[in-house]
């Protein structure tokens, strides 16, 4: 019998045990990427946590349902409902229109989907194509009072909820604005813009009409009606990264529950932050690649994926050049081992069940991947390649894939000329040549099929 699901609430700073509002289905919606430039590897370790979650609800049995947003319009450059849309600026900045702009970077981001082995969504959302819902929803919380507007949109009255800034637990007394918020004709600091009016003389690509006015959406109705149009009024999971708990998902919340008097999701779950020299990544402290940029460097995008794993998704995870390489070293040398392991049909279920217990554990990939490793190593156990298949089902890491190392004509021809000296009893010759083959990276390992050569932790 498997052990019970449990998942971290951000909403209630505990982990609880998971039970779907719908019997065996679960409902998630997942922030997804703004495109208007080449989504960093520290978003997507984001996604890859919101792979395995799904993973793992589809282990147990769930039939998941899972909605992701592309914002392609009405994401500013400030969280404080300032600045440019960032789609609008890039394509001002590339001389195309907004929806080549949008399109393109999508069509990269869904590449490095594949790249990483990341299941993609039931439903990709795109802003610019629900904008009738997004007005509706604005009609209602202008119905209900929740709204006043100012000279340049229409705002959220966050003073009309008692609990707003729950899921961040804000204590909005000590905000300043100028720092999260610029109060200009905003009644409270922490009140949001849903619909932007477009500034006089402006030429935007993307803008609506609405009430009298021509204008776009702000970046959070976005999401609320997108998820209650897929997945209902409330649903189980509403997943991101932490940086979205203070403004964006606790917006999402406010608005939602003003228009329907719900909570949209029972579960907020959030992954942490890549690193870098101890500090998020970002372009100003350095350490931001692409996944393009990763593989030029040398790096698998499935290495990558394994370097993610490592560290547990509510934990900080701290990038290097150095620390990727090692990842790489210890995901190749796993593949390699597990090559060749002999079919014996079996399961093992000892293995399987602490599996299974760390991964309903709140995701804890770091204990799953050790349970990987030690049953790679145990001399002694059957049953290793099915229930490493099964295991397999969570990582996405093709582990059964027969991918040998590949090794330059250099190397090979090394092995060959140090296989030739030792059947010829030259000792000292031969382990000239091991020394040389380290200088490359590897080691040779001899056993009684022959020498097994490894990647140099």
């Amino acid at each position: 019998m498997k052990s019970k699901l449990k998942l971290y609430n951000t909403l209630t700073r505990k982990k609880q045990e998971f039970k779907p509002l719908h019997d065996k289905k679960v409902g998630i919606y997942s922030c997804g990427p703004t495109v208007y430039w080449y989504q960093h590897i520290g978003n997507l370790r984001t996604y890859i946590f919101s792979d395995i979650l799904k993973r793992v609800l589809t282990y147990n049995g769930y039939k998941v349902k899972h909605v992701m947003n592309v914002t392609d319009v009405g994401h500013l450059t400030s969280d404080a409902d300032e600045g440019e849309d960032k789609v609008e600026k890039a394509a001002k900045r590339e001389h195309k229109n907004a929806s080549e702009i949008a399109n393109f970077y999508w069509k990269i981001f869904k590449q490095d989907f594949e790249k990483l082995n990341i299941i993609e969504p039931n439903i990709w959302c795109k802003a610019t194509e629900h904008i009738k819902e997004m007005q509706e929803l604005i009609k209602k919380l202008i119905d209900k009072g929740y709204t006043y507007e100012t000279s340049d949109g229409i705002y959220f009255d966050t003073s009309k909820l008692k609990d707003y800034g729950k899921l961040a637990r804000l204590r909005i007394e000590k905000l300043k604005a100028g720092k999260r918020v610029a109060m200009k004709e905003k009644r409270n600091k922490t009140d949001f813009v849903l619909w932007k009016f477009s500034k006089l003389g402006e030429k935007r690509q993307q803008e609506w009409n609405f009430l009298g006015r021509k204008g776009f959406p702000g970046w959070h109705i976005e999401c609320s009606a997108m998820s209650m149009k897929y997945l209902g009024e409330q649903f189980d999971i509403h997943t991101g990264g932490t940086d979205h708990i203070p403004v964006h998902h606790t917006n999402e919340i406010a608005q939602s529950e003003a228009a329907t008097g719900k909570i949209p999701a029972k579960f907020w779950m959030h992954g942490a932050f890549l690193t870098f020299k101890g500090e998020k990544v970002s372009k100003s402290k350095g350490g931001l690649y692409t996944l393009a940029e990763l593989e030029k460097k040398g790096f698998s995008s499935l290495a990558y994926r394994y370097f993610c794993l490592t560290a547990h998704y509510r934990s900080q995870l701290e990038f290097s050049l150095e620390n990727l390489k090692n990842a790489q070293n210890s995901y190749e040398r796993l593949k390699n081992i597990i090559a060749e392991i002999k079919d014996d049909k079996k399961i093992n279920k000892n293995y399987l069940e602490k599996f299974e217990k760390a991964i309903n554990n709140d995701l804890d990939m770091p204990f799953a991947i050790s349970i990987l490793w030690e049953l790679v190593r145990d001399k002694n156990v059957e049953g290793k390649l099915r229930t490493i298949k099964e295991m397999d089902k969570i990582f996405g890491l093709y582990l059964l894939e027969k991918e040998k190392i590949k090794v330059s004509t250099e190397i090979k021809k090394l092995i060959g000329k140090r296989e030739k000296l030792r059947k010829e009893k030259k000792w000292k010759e031969a382990d000239e040549i091991r020394e040389k083959i380290k200088s490359l990276g590897f080691y040779i390992n001899d056993t009684k099929e022959g020498p097994k050569l490894e990647r140099l932790k």
